[in-house]
């Protein structure tokens, strides 16, 4: 199932979507990243004149075992009691979806709670939450398969429904410290580089944090040539089917944007499965987590937004996808010189 078709873009189509964007009525280049969203759109979709249809932010729910080690500012209970507040529409990505237009799904992967059937949830289980990393491994490797299927076949069922732009969202108490631990070990980075803060802790429970994840990787040992194995080791079902997502829209040639720093944790992942997938990915912003800007960077991705978020959820996504879709905008409905009958820069 892993073994998507996923290619890099075709320069062709950035090619054809310069000419236009260079003959629209203004300075050359002078929308400066609207323009770079609108041609990576069109090669994205190979299409000359592409259309964004209809919007989802996939939001995926997991608890984790490591917060016995009390590394969050919050008990792992408030998984579940803010997906029902995802599912009633008062959460902060509710509130910044609908302002982009977009349907937020909310996917429970590894909630250790019993939700039963609750209309608006999606039930994809595959853990009552991750194993405590300081202790045990998070995920057994076919279990961290499963989750990267989930996102994948996601995708592919909402594709299938007209949803043509994806963006990644997650809600999992405790879940920067495994981010922060894959981060580590992929980006080959120290511990203390790439470890933040997450809900707001104190100098005291971000000392311990360090330090359990510094145990979780000296435990687990993951290998950093083995992705799943990283997954599977150090990290979460959410951060699974996130990567699960992004390999999904590669291969079926759609964009993703991605949130915060769970989010980049889930794409670095695919990316380091396979670093084909970097071409879909547009990163929304960068966060306050101090490990965020080591994985945009390892990936070469540069975010759109800096507005110091940290929330998670797909907040910073469900922002940014107002801007790709007003770098769209400005391709596809302004006007040409020669549309317009203005005269073009002599220079």
């Amino acid at each position: 199932m892993l073994n998507l078709d996923i290619k890099p873009v075709k320069k062709d189509f950035i090619d054809i979507a310069w000419k236009r964007l260079d003959s629209l009525t203004k300075p050359p280049r002078s929308l400066g990243r609207l323009e770079e969203i609108a041609a990576r759109l069109v090669a994205i979709y190979e299409n000359p004149v592409p259309e964004i249809k209809k919007k989802a932010v996939l939001v995926f729910a997991s608890d984790h075992g490591v917060t016995e080690e009390g590394v969050s500012a919050y008990p792992k209970e408030v998984t579940s009691q803010m997906i029902f507040n995802f599912l009633r529409g008062g959460a902060g990505i509710n509130v910044l979806a609908r302002y982009a237009g977009a349907d937020v799904v909310i996917v429970d992967v590894g909630v250790d709670y019993d939700f039963g059937k609750i209309k608006g949830l999606v039930s994809k289980k595959v853990v009552k939450g991750a194993g405590n990393i300081a202790k045990v491994p998070a995920l057994s490797r076919d279990d961290s398969i499963k989750c990267i299927e989930i996102g994948i076949k996601l995708v592919k069922e909402y594709h299938l429904r007209g949803y043509n732009l994806f963006a990644t969202g997650e809600m999992g108490i405790g879940n920067t410290t495994p981010s922060s631990a894959i981060v580590s070990v992929l980006t080959h980075s120290s511990v203390e580089e790439v470890t933040g803060r997450g809900t707001g802790i104190d100098d005291e429970t971000f000392n311990r944090k360090v330090e359990v994840i510094k145990r979780a990787i000296e435990i687990n040992s993951p290998d950093p040539s083995d992705p799943i194995d990283v997954l599977s080791k150090v990290g979460g079902p959410e951060i699974g089917a996130i990567a699960g997502v992004v390999m999904g829209c590669a291969e079926l040639k759609v964009p993703v944007v991605i949130d915060g720093f769970i989010s980049t944790a889930g794409a670095l992942i695919a990316y380091c499965i396979n670093p084909a997938v970097k071409d879909y990915i547009f990163a929304s912003h960068n966060s306050v987590e101090r490990g965020h800007k080591k994985a945009l960077d390892f990936m070469g991705l540069k975010p759109l937004l800096d507005l110091n978020l940290r929330l998670g959820e797909g907040t910073g996504a469900a922002l940014a996808m107002t801007i790709i879709e007003a770098g769209l905008k400005i391709y596809s409905e302004m006007a040409t010189f020669e549309e317009a009958g203005v005269s073009k820069s002599d220079k």
